[in-house]
């Protein structure tokens, strides 16, 4: 267990200054740039003629990624004739993409039929840019796009079936297509189509975040200048400006070395700064008050949510002392609600008279998801482990998440969950100034959760509205440290040491700082959680009971010994 520093709070740039020094001289980044797998996906499916006819590229299938696989086409394509891209719009028909023949207009003097282009007759001896979304909503498209693009012509089809005219002979084509769509949607067309998985086609992917060192951030920056000057945005003022977008992106990628890729995040981010600025240079100030806009325009549900708290409608206690009663913490998505936020979760154990059995409540009443089930069935099998039982445990238990209605799902809370067990076998008190979130796993190592930062200000929320203590924070695993990107608030009440966090990398870290009592030792004089839990099963199946025991208990464990 370790108390950590608000240093290791937030992402540090200092390493960067030079570098973030010199972003007014740098150019705007060419197409391609931090895409080296994708851009090179490019350059060679435009670089062979015959094989693969068909380039899967993973990115979000809108306007802002289309246009930019369009301009890596027209940059790796072969340079003579510059061969034409065509995209396909967002209602494609087989009439608009084939082509079709009409029947001649006699009245008008016309004999021949009419023949109407498609949009592969455009992409001849080109690339068609398609989206994965448009073959899954009319999956009649694919066996006849399919056959153009492995025989090399298209059968033309009649307009309509009501008369008979001729159709002019099949039409030699040589098309190349680039479909482009989310994971999601890829998977779909793969499930429906095994041969786009064959060497039928090649595969790229838009990556979405990038890990930056000293090597590549000169490259994002120039990225960056390229993402503000196509969409006409003012400048970042200064290398305090260029620090808050990292700050801003790798909280966003929950990664304090990373940042996204992704350009509608810059846009979106940037275009509310300028709002701010006013059409001036975006300085930190502007991108910060921004987001803090951002935030309150977003923040009735969470609001609520926490008012429901403060009210006394949720049970949260943040002082005191509980058995069986652990502060988890959880990360609430609402449908229809642009972001997920942190608020403090009441996870609750009661013991009783049994064969063993841990029962999960939500799990039983249908409210438990898969991951929450195997993080409880995990959670009872480490401990079961190390208790090292002989005959069974005489007790059952019930674990629940209070005043939850609504699904629960993730392994998260199963650190906070086993405390809880562990709290009520042992009759131990669980501190209620400090909230608990990780996963376990069957050797007792606490392992990494997402949504760290919401959790933990979701907490704090609640704390710092009933007064600080000094002595609340929350237990986290220690591989989330560098998840870690809190928002100033926090921060300053670390610093002052209101507030605090702890990282852990076992149970037997988090156990001690949570009960005041370790969970085991090698040495035998020393009193544990687990040497507290086997006394008490002694107690019960050996008959020597203390002063605890009633005396329906005595008549209880005489009838299991007889």
């Amino acid at each position: 267990m370790q108390e950590e520093t608000w240093r290791t709070m937030t992402p540090d740039y200092s390493t960067y200054q030079t570098i973030l020094s010199q972003y007014d001289a740098l150019s705007p980044a060419v197409t391609g740039t931090l895409q080296d797998r994708l851009t090179d996906a490019v350059r060679r499916f435009t670089a062979v003629e015959i094989q693969p006819r068909v380039l899967r590229i993973t990115a979000p299938d809108n306007k802002v990624y289309r246009d930019y696989v369009i301009e890596l086409l027209s940059q790796h394509a072969p340079s003579n004739g510059e061969p034409p891209v065509i995209v396909a719009g967002e209602n494609v028909t087989e009439q608009n993409l084939f082509g079709t023949v009409y029947p001649p207009l006699e009245e008008s003097g016309l004999h021949k039929p009419q023949v109407k282009h498609g949009l592969v007759h455009q992409a001849n001896n080109g690339y068609l840019v398609l989206s994965v979304a448009a073959i899954l909503s009319n999956p009649s498209l694919w066996p006849r796009l399919k056959s153009v693009l492995m025989n090399g012509s298209l059968e033309w089809q009649a307009a309509s079936n009501k008369r008979l005219y001729p159709l002019p002979p099949a039409e030699q084509l040589n098309i190349k297509l680039v479909l482009i769509g989310d994971r999601y949607l890829m998977g779909e067309l793969e499930h429906a189509e095994p041969d786009v998985s064959s060497g039928f086609t090649m595969y790229g992917e838009f990556e979405q975040d990038l890990v930056i060192n000293e090597a590549n951030l000169p490259l994002y920056l120039s990225y960056l200048k390229a993402i503000i000057a196509k969409a006409s945005l003012p400048e970042l003022a200064d290398t305090a400006a260029i620090e808050m977008v990292l700050k801003t992106g790798a909280r966003y990628a929950e990664d304090q070395t990373r940042v996204p890729l992704c350009p509608l995040w810059h846009q979106s981010l940037l275009c509310e700064a300028a709002i701010e600025s006013q059409g001036n240079t975006i300085s930190a100030k502007d991108i910060d008050n921004s987001i803090k806009a951002r935030e309150y325009r977003e923040s009735y549900l969470p609001e609520r949510a926490i008012e429901d708290i403060h009210h006394g409608q949720v049970v949260i206690n943040c002082q005191g002392e509980e058995i069986g009663q652990v502060n988890g913490l959880t990360v609430v998505e609402v449908p229809g609600h642009p972001r997920a936020y942190g608020e403090p979760a009441r996870i609750s154990c009661v013991v009783h008279f049994g064969d063993g059995d841990i029962s999960d409540v939500e799990r039983k009443a249908e409210l438990g998801g898969n991951i929450h089930a195997k993080g409880m069935m995990i959670m009872q099998a480490f401990l079961s482990t190390a208790l090292d039982l002989d005959q069974p445990l005489p007790y059952a238990a019930s674990i629940v998440f209070e005043q939850s209605y609504s699904e629960v799902d993730g392994d998260s809370a199963s650190l906070a969950e086993l405390c809880s067990l562990v709290s009520a076998l042992a009759i131990q008190p669980i501190n209620q100034q400090i909230a608990v979130t990780g996963a376990v796993d069957q050797f007792g190592r606490v392992q990494a959760v997402g949504g760290i930062n919401e959790k933990i200000e979701g907490f704090y929320k609640v704390c710092a509205f009933r007064g600080l203590t000094g002595k609340q924070g929350v237990i986290l695993p220690k591989t989330n440290l560098t998840n870690l990107c809190l928002n100033d608030e926090v921060l300053n009440a670390i610093k002052s040491g209101q507030f605090h966090l702890w990282t852990v990398e076992s149970v037997d870290d988090a156990l001690p700082l949570l009960t005041g009592m370790v969970f085991r030792s090698e040495e035998e004089e020393t009193e544990t959680l687990l040497s507290r839990i086997a006394q008490r099963i002694d107690t019960f199946h050996n008959g020597e009971l203390n002063s605890e025991v009633s005396w329906l208990g005595r008549i209880r464990n005489w009838f299991v010994q007889h």
